[in-house]
């Protein structure tokens, strides 16, 4: 299987045609339609239902998609970092992470690294912990930036300075608005939105589920999330009240909602987080030092 007609299936994919994928590509129709049904007879497996103005991916070409999208970014990846195996540091440093207000550490440790090594390129991937140990272990990511509780157990880490707090997103005109805190009786009774990776049960401890205690099992979860501008958007539409971290979503004068925070008060730790035995281009074993540097105090290998 070369990676030029992987290449060639993933902009047919894209176009969602022929005749745009070949005018894109340089190449005749023909060629292409040539490669891409070696490739089916390859794999054994029909990729398209052709018609006569598009093509539909079946359910291998869809399978196909994802993996062939991970082998191109892998080996676009590894060009980049030989290519930039020079006397002068450069390159590429892959991160990934959910939404979180500590993510500025981050910044700072990227703009201090900027002054000098000025041609380090960042590359910032949003998702939750699953989305990101996924592509962490695929080697898609160099660093991962997982938000307490989180599996750490096959990596290296370092604690990030830094606590995210714990609340309620709820609309200005909601009955809850009216008070400064929010315990656990006053959520037993409302329809809630909540964090899937903080509902998780995997953990051998779990600060989320422990602050609810026996009441955990009792909250009415109409809806869960991974990110939290869709959990804003649910909530500014009425559907219910969610649990979320301080700081990312928008609860400004100008915003129909508000945020209230759990008392007791809950706090969620965060962790910068590697593949043991990793090895890093130079980009990144440049970012990992400033890292260590910054946070020599938090370092944990097992």
């Amino acid at each position: 299987m070369e990676l030029r007609v992987l290449r060639y299936f993933l902009t047919v994919a894209r176009e969602g045609s022929m005749t745009a994928a070949a005018d894109f590509l340089h190449v005749t129709q023909p060629t292409l339609s040539r490669q891409l049904k070696d490739l089916e007879q390859e794999l054994g497996k029909k990729l398209f239902i052709r018609s006569s103005h598009s093509i539909i991916l079946t359910d291998e070409g869809m399978l196909l998609r994802k993996r062939a999208e991970e082998i191109v970014d892998m080996v676009d990846k590894l060009e980049t970092e030989f290519s930039s195996m020079e006397e002068t540091i450069s390159g590429d440093v892959y991160i990934g992470g959910g939404e979180t207000e500590v993510m500025r550490h981050i910044a700072l440790v990227v703009k201090d690294l900027r002054s000098t090594y000025p041609n380090i390129r960042y590359h910032l991937y949003s998702g939750n912990e699953d989305d990101v140990t996924e592509r962490l272990d695929k080697g898609l990511l160099d660093f991962g930036i997982l938000i307490q509780p989180a599996d750490l157990s096959k990596y290296n880490y370092i604690d990030i300075p830094g606590k995210d707090v714990w609340g309620v997103v709820m609309r200005k005109d909601s009955p809850l608005s009216s008070k400064n805190t929010i315990q656990v009786v006053d959520l037993l009774n409302v329809p809630v939105i909540c964090s899937r990776q903080a509902m998780k049960q995997t953990f051998s401890k779990n600060e989320f589920a422990d602050w609810f205690g026996d009441d955990f099992e009792k909250l009415n979860v109409v809806t869960t999330y991974n990110l939290a501008f869709n959990a804003a958007i649910m909530v500014d539409e009425g559907i219910g009240y969610a649990i979320t971290l301080d700081k990312l979503v928008n609860t400004s004068s100008d915003s129909n909602l508000c945020f209230r925070p759990l008392e007791p008060r809950l706090e969620s730790g965060l962790n910068i987080v590697w593949k043991k035995h990793q090895v890093f281009s130079a980009a990144a074993s440049m970012f990992l030092k400033e890292i260590q540097a910054k946070f020599r105090n938090s370092f944990s290998a097992v």
